[in-house]
């Protein structure tokens, strides 16, 4: 029996690949192998090639932001929203076990390829985070300044954790920041 896929369907298991292969390792034939798909299906799909492929792949991960975090920050109670932001990220994250593709494509030479999508993911989860901050009483630069080192901080212990192969220290990371942010915002 033949599996029929739909474009959605697809786009998580690119990511993957593109977690575990980077942009330049995730070749079309390593595509295909790994996934099971032939280039002919690949090409209906993402006729664009793997660059398609790839920004299906960001946009997905954006929409994911947007609903999961983004959103709920911008408009939600400041500090349930604040609350559900480190569950979440912990949860899409897997405890500091799966890497940041966004993050690691900024890295990379691929960083030039798909700059607006990188930078507008990182942009606008300081905005919605700084937001939720300012409405839970911190003014407006302490505010910047903590979404930014929260931000910096979720990305840098997703690093350690993935270099030293121990969750551990995103967890721990991501309890101190969350920390610091409950007693900023009482």
């Amino acid at each position: 029996m033949k599996t029929v896929y739909q474009r959605a369907d697809i786009v998580p298991l690119l990511a993957e690949i593109f977690r575990e292969l980077g942009y330049e390792g995730a070749t079309l034939s390593r595509i295909t192998e790994r996934t099971g798909i032939g280039k002919g299906s690949l090409y209906h799909f993402f006729p664009g090639g793997k660059e398609e492929m790839a920004g299906a792949v960001l946009a997905d991960i954006d929409a994911w932001f947007d609903a999961a975090v983004y959103r709920p920050l911008r408009n939600d109670d400041a500090r349930q929203a604040i609350a559900a932001m480190w569950a979440n990220v912990n949860d899409y994250f897997r405890s500091g076990r799966r890497i940041c593709l966004v993050g690691a494509f900024a890295l990379d030479d691929t960083r030039e390829r798909f700059s607006r999508a990188i930078g507008d993911y990182f942009i606008r989860w300081i905005d919605a985070l700084r937001s939720a901050l300012m409405r839970a009483g911190c003014v407006e630069e302490e505010a910047q300044t903590l979404a930014e080192e929260c931000v910096c901080g979720i990305q840098g212990a997703l690093v350690l954790s993935r270099a030293l192969a121990d969750e551990t220290v995103f967890i721990r990371s991501v309890e101190t920041l969350a920390k610091r942010l409950g007693a900023a915002t009482r």
